[in-house]
């Protein structure tokens, strides 16, 4: 049986998710870093992993259960930082809202859905990709030198949580999972 590859994240609604796709696509443009473009702008909570069919059925039903516990919330970008020597993303201000979300659904990874632990993100770094891997590293220090002073704002609230699959080249949306309606 077919194991398929999948990845949750909160994705930004489209006006935002659009500015930080048009920064995706200039790095291509300009730093030939296209492999970021492969994904549509995300905030990682799990890494990819492999499920089979009954595998998908029961992740689905624990994700929609432990998204319809959480509460809404803010998140605010503000500018550019990096992981030398290949990536550059935009950063998150307030990533505590995020880190304990990822603290939340860990448990239900590990408990519920019995991901081995070294599977699971151990401490999360909560960002957003505009360039990886296929930077390179001298491409990376030019970028780097232009964007670690370039501004980036933009604010939009966590309501969400998503699957995302991959379709052999790239990464779709496949399900979201809605939280409750009252604001944290």
């Amino acid at each position: 049986m077919d194991k398929q590859l999948y990845l949750i994240a909160l994705i930004p609604p489209k006006q935002i998710g659009d500015r930080v796709h048009a920064l995706k696509e200039e790095m291509k443009a300009r730093f030939n870093a296209k492999h970021a473009l492969k994904a549509p702008p995300h905030i990682t909570l799990q890494m990819p992993f492999r499920l089979d069919d009954e595998g998908e059925l029961n992740t689905i039903k624990q994700l929609n259960r432990f998204a319809s516990e959480q509460k809404p919330f803010s998140i605010v970008l503000n500018g550019f930082d990096a992981f030398e020597p290949r990536v550059i993303f935009v950063k998150i201000e307030n990533q505590r809202p995020i880190k304990e979300l990822h603290l939340r659904l860990k448990r239900v990874l590990i408990e519920d859905l019995s991901f081995p632990q070294k599977k699971v993100i151990n401490e999360l770094h909560p960002h957003m990709t505009i360039a990886t891997r296929d930077l390179t590293e001298s491409n990376f220090y030019t970028a780097w030198s232009e964007f670690k002073s370039r501004p980036f704002e933009g604010n939009f609230r966590a309501d969400s949580i998503s699957l995302l699959n991959h379709n052999g080249k790239n990464w779709d949306i496949y399900k979201s999972f809605p939280f409750s309606e009252e604001e944290e």
